[in-house]
């Protein structure tokens, strides 16, 4: 039986018994069986939410799933800083406008250019944040004077 089911049950045995309602005992039994109906109905109506936005979790679940797969797999990249692999990859890595720098960590090859603070890098490997020292000469083979 269900929990409305069985308050009802409850409160059919407590009529059967022909209470009186004026007496403080009866009175009490009375409040406590509509306590006891209220509750099955609030705890009913919470089970049906929950159930619903377990549900709708599951399929959020799913689309972030699809969303980290086409941002993370779906890619075929041939460059080397690149850890996708896509053809349409858009980075600058055969451009030339790059810098190149090896994680102290792992050893990845990292590239990045101009508009990436070169003292705030993280690895995309291993996640290790590093600083990196880039000298005036540097920025003139990049801006190409």
């Amino acid at each position: 039986m269900t929990l409305t089911e069985k308050a009802a049950y409850i409160k059919g045995l407590a009529e059967g018994l022909a209470l009186d309602e004026s007496t403080k005992e009866g009175k009490l039994i009375a409040a406590l069986l509509d306590l006891v109906t209220d509750m099955a109905n609030d705890i009913t109506d919470i089970a049906e939410d929950v159930e619903y936005l377990d549900e709708y979790i599951e399929e959020i679940d799913e689309d972030l799933g699809c969303v980290e797969e086409m941002l993370l797999d779906d890619c075929d990249c041939d460059c080397d800083d690149c850890d996708c692999d896509c053809d349409d990859c858009d980075c600058d890595c055969e451009d030339g406008d790059y810098f190149e720098v090896e994680c102290p960590s792992c050893g990845e090859v990292i590239c990045f250019d101009e508009s990436i603070d070169p003292e705030e890098l993280t690895c995309p490997a291993c996640g290790e944040k590093f600083e990196c020292v880039i000298s005036e000469d540097d920025l003139k083979e990049l801006d190409g004077e």
